[in-house]
């Protein structure tokens, strides 16, 4: 039976290979879940439980496996020393599990610390649009391989709000085209389709609008889809190769 530890700090980066100077693939978001396959002094091979995606992280003293009873539903939620919004001691990110051990009037405790209400909901909890509030990662920078209010890339996007709707999504774009079967044309787009370029994806949050975190402007946009298809066939030489409705 494969042993699990969660991940019990706020980000943490996995690297495709031991070393600091080596390329961040993903992140771990407060409360993700892995298993270690390999063990030195500094590092850990590890595979993350929700995706499969593996990598390495430094040697840190993580949590035993903590079955979660809440997630995060705002972009950073605050973290309290105490029951009250006193002694902020941390931030975690949208998305971020949490196992609630102790509960006051208006704040669940965690391994952490204390936190608002207002800002969790339970495990199980799906919206109907999984893509409803997405737009609170706009303007947030864009950071190759990251997942959290501090830095996000495009097809971790799409996967965050997936996961955070209790769906599988894979966690590169050139996966999560092959697993999405369903195949729309452009002149049928509407809302909640997804786009996908090699190594580049978008979701349309209308049929002129679409939302992505872009590399070349350093941020997550809103940005018309003509202009957008336009300008990535102009300065990467890129065509659309698939647009996805879930």
């Amino acid at each position: 039976m494969t042993k699990y530890l969660t991940n019990n700090f706020a980000v943490i980066n996995l690297h495709k290979r031991p070393s600091n100077k080596s390329e961040i693939v993903t992140q771990m978001i407060y409360g993700d879940s892995f298993s270690i396959s390999k063990k030195t002094r500094k590092w850990l091979k590890v595979k993350i439980k929700e995706d499969s995606y593996k990598g390495y992280v430094q040697n840190k003293n993580f949590s035993n496996f903590l079955k979660p009873t809440h997630k995060i539903n705002i972009l950073k939620a605050k973290v309290y020393k105490f029951p009250s919004k006193r002694k902020k001691t941390n931030e975690i990110s949208f998305g971020s599990k949490i196992k609630v051990i102790d509960n006051k009037t208006r704040f669940f405790r965690f391994s952490k610390g204390w936190i608002s209400k207002n800002d969790v909901r339970p495990i199980s909890y799906k919206e109907k649009d999984p893509f409803r509030r997405i737009s609170i990662f706009k303007n947030i920078k864009y950071k190759w391989g990251g997942k959290s209010f501090k830095g996000i890339d495009c097809s971790a996007l799409i996967q965050l709000f997936l996961n955070f709707n209790n769906k599988f999504c894979p966690r590169d774009a050139k996966d999560q085209v092959k697993y999405f079967k369903k195949n729309i044309k452009l002149k049928n787009i509407k809302k909640n389709d997804i786009i996908y370029w090699k190594g580049h994806v978008a979701l349309a949050l209308s049929k002129k609008k679409l939302i992505h975190a872009y590399g070349p402007m350093k941020k997550t946009l809103i940005m018309g889809i003509d202009q957008t298809i336009k300008r990535i066939d102009r300065t990467a030489k890129l065509k659309v190769i698939g647009i996805k409705r879930l």
